[in-house]
């Protein structure tokens, strides 16, 4: 049985704050949709913003066969104590576990670690869905992306882009918003496939997510009002009818097919 390591990359606070929403937590989003394809995995997680004694908690980093490190509301650009402690980890991950998959923030953690960039986006925000990604050539040919439709709709919410890869980054593909929707990079031996959405998130929780955090999104000018929010959750809740529940996630399915669970 391959043992991976779930790393959470929001803080304790958030995560209560969704629990006590009636929202489940990125990490129990991830075991979820994890589960839809195999129950043969031994799943560790650990929070490194939280996580004070972080490298007690994971003392052997190298007996893990893969890594997932999924997504936040943290902003990789402001230097808080929490964030460094996650750059830190990442850092030591990307050292001795040699399979990554990085979604959305961990994506932005892991290019960071590795000499790229993030800043927060001039073009625009996915507020809980990505539309018109497309695979590039070189994601046509990258196992990430088998058998999935080269444009496709997505959940995302995300207001950070990458703008500057980290070398001998392959980038996979991109849409309107955001150039960099998925790329493919080495550190090491570590070999990391980083997305900037989250195939394994529903469009539901998307919609509860919004709705959560309506006063921070009106705050920052995501919405305009509460009727601009209800006529975009609409357009979220009619994708969500059209949307297969596989095709949704099939980089997941991918991903641990790559790692080879079964």
């Amino acid at each position: 049985m391959k043992r991976i390591l779930v790393v959470e990359g929001n803080l304790r606070e958030e995560n209560q704050g969704f629990i006590d929403g009636g929202i489940k937590t990125h990490t129990e989003s991830l075991k979820d949709s994890i589960s839809h394809f195999t129950e043969n995995l031994d799943i560790d997680v650990a929070n490194p913003s939280s996580d004070e004694n972080i490298f007690e908690t994971v003392k052997d980093l190298n007996k893990y066969d893969a890594l997932i490190w999924g997504g936040s509301s943290l902003n990789i650009y402001n230097d808080t104590i929490e964030i460094r402690r996650q750059l830190e980890f990442m850092r030591e991950c990307q050292k001795k576990i040699k399979k990554m998959l990085a979604i959305c923030w961990g994506m932005q953690v892991a290019v960071t670690v590795a000499g790229g960039e993030v800043k927060r986006c001039k073009t625009g925000s996915h507020r809980g869905i990505a539309h018109n990604i497309k695979i590039n050539n070189e994601g046509l040919k990258h196992p990430l992306y088998k058998n999935k439709d080269k444009i496709f709709n997505t959940p995302a919410f995300n207001f950070d882009e990458v703008v500057t890869l980290p070398q001998n980054s392959t980038l996979l593909s991109s849409n309107s918003i955001n150039k960099v929707m998925a790329i493919n990079f080495k550190v090491g031996d570590c070999e990391i496939w980083g997305i900037q959405y989250h195939p394994e998130i529903t469009y539901k929780k998307m919609v509860s997510l919004i709705h959560f955090r309506k006063d921070r999104l009106l705050n920052n000018k995501a919405f305009k009002d509460e009727t601009d929010i209800n006529e975009h959750v609409k357009i979220i809740e009619n994708e969500d009818k059209i949307t297969k529940k596989d095709a949704r996630m099939r980089e997941l399915e991918n991903w641990l097919n790559y790692i080879d669970v079964h």
